[in-house]
Parts: C-alpha cells; structure tokens; sequence
C-alpha cells in the first residue's frame, strides 16, 4: 500500500551474517512507532494485560500473555494504552525474510513452517495454550549459544506451526506470496487489490480467473475459507478500518472510498467483521495514528 511509507522503517540490527537476533527485556512502557521491515517477527509478551496490539489493519487490547509473528513489511507495534504493570517482559524475535530458501522450504519436513510463513503476512496470534507452553523455552534463548540456539529456534518455530487455534489478525497484507504457485489466485487477488473500491461482481472475477461464476465460487472457498463475496467484503472492510485510524475522512466517504455504496450496509458488514461500528472503531483507536 501506498500509506505503509507514512509509517517507521526499521533497520534492524540483523547483519548478513546473523541468522536470528533475540531482544529480551522488561520493560514498563512502549516507545517504538508503529514500523514495518522486511525480517520476520516473533514477539512474545508477559505481564501485559491492556496493552494495545496494532498488526496491520488489526488492533486489540492483549492479555496477560501473547505470542505473535508478523510477516515481512506487514506493519505493526504495541502500545502500553490500558496496562499498569512495570514489569512487562518481552522478547523479540527477528530474522530474515531469505533465511529459509524455497529450494529448504519445500522440503517434505519443512512444509508446517513454511505454511505458518505464508499465513504469516496477516500475522498470526498463537492460542494463550501455545504461549504458555512455549513460555520457559522462549525466555531461555537468549542464554543460548551457537548451534543449541539456532536448533532451538528451529524447533521452536515448528511447535508453533504444528499448534492448534492459531488466528490470523490482518485483513490487509503487503504480499502475496501465499498465492506465489497459484496463477488464477494470484490474478484474482492482483484485480481485487486494483478495483475493490469499484463495482465488481462475480461474473467480472470469474471472468479474470477464466472460469464460470460456480466453478470460480468454488475455487475461491477453497483457496480462502469464504466466498467470493465474503473475500471481496474483508479487503474493504480492512482498507476501511486502515484509513479510519490514518486519514480525517468521514465514514461516509471512507465508506465509498472502500467500495460500499451504501452506508447501512458498510455499517452491517463493518461490524460483522470487526465486532465494532466504524465510529467505535475510529473513536477507541484515534490515537494511533503516528506518521513518521
């Protein structure tokens, strides 16, 4: 998108020559902008009950505890907002987007984590069983040393793809690489990301993926768990919750903007998805808003 530049690009510490960096502090409050950058992210937080988490066009007050990786250029920050502890712990996780090559990825062994970092450009929350389990192996890693710490790292990552109830935050994505071995995927998606804010029915989409309106309506559920309509729905919702806390638009024109041309029904389907009126939405994440 073209606003991810209004955010902070971070240059991470990560050399050529390193394969992961751990952050590991405690800490009271949250002073990083909300950034992007091409390394992925594993972030895990304890004692952070209240604080607000933004990972692209998603944003939720945490619990006690989190576990979450942000895939690469996918924005994101946490911010102290409603939590009162001065001793949150968190560590970070960072490594390269390359570090894993498709010729390594598309071993037979490696197709879990490869799956979780496909999925990985909406980010993924980890179920609060995950977390816990994973708790006493995460904050050991930084008194690791050469080859137990990057084994260590490795397995740790397949535990988190092999876990249950894992829940994908963005709407919106910086890539598509998900659809990278799918042509019909990705010519649907390239033309919904293009004209979401026009017109588009199923027979224009089945027209594009060169298939009949059925046939396309199947393959679309299949490939994203919703139909056509659905899929279509979620991709302006989340381009509107976006522009809701980045631009001083009214609903109204935010509403037209994403493609709905009426305003009862953005408001229905906006609150379908994300569980709040545009007005709530805007109202309790106004503050967010950072250029930099």
């Amino acid at each position: 998108m073209s606003e991810i530049n209004k955010f902070h690009r971070e240059i991470t510490p990560l050399s050529k020559d390193d394969s992961f960096l751990v952050f590991d502090r405690v800490k009271d409050n949250f002073d990083f902008p909300i950034h992007y950058h091409p390394e992925y992210e594993i972030n895990f937080i304890k004692n952070g009950k209240g604080v607000k988490r933004v990972v692209g066009d998603h944003i939720e007050e945490i619990d006690e505890i989190e576990l979450v990786l942000v895939g690469p250029n996918l924005y994101h920050g946490w911010e102290l907002h409603n939590c009162k502890s001065k001793k949150i712990h968190e560590i970070t996780i960072q490594f390269h987007n390359n570090l894993f090559d498709n010729s390594l990825l598309s071993k037979r062994i490696m197709g879990s984590i490869k799956e979780m970092f496909n999925r990985s450009i909406h980010g993924i929350l980890f179920s609060k069983k995950t977390a816990n389990e994973l708790t006493n192996r995460i904050c050991q890693l930084s008194k690791l040393d050469g080859m137990d710490y990057f084994l260590e790292i490795i397995s740790i990552l397949q535990d988190m793809a092999n876990s249950r109830n894992q829940k994908l935050l963005s709407t919106y994505t910086v890539d598509y690489d998900v659809f990278e071995d799918d042509d019909k995927m990705k010519l649907v998606y390239e033309y919904v990301q293009k004209y979401f804010s026009d017109k588009i029915t199923l027979d224009d989409a089945s027209e594009i993926a060169m298939m009949s309106p059925a046939s396309f309506n199947r393959f679309i559920k299949k490939r994203t768990g919703k139909t056509f309509v659905n899929y279509l729905n979620d991709i302006r919702v989340g381009y509107a919750a976006r522009w809701l806390v980045e631009k001083d638009l009214s609903i109204s024109e935010i509403a037209f903007k994403s493609g709905f041309n009426n305003m009862a029904n953005f408001n229905r389907i906006f609150k379908s998805i994300k569980n709040n009126t545009p007005s709530q939405y805007r109202e309790e994440f106004h503050g967010i808003k950072r250029f930099l």
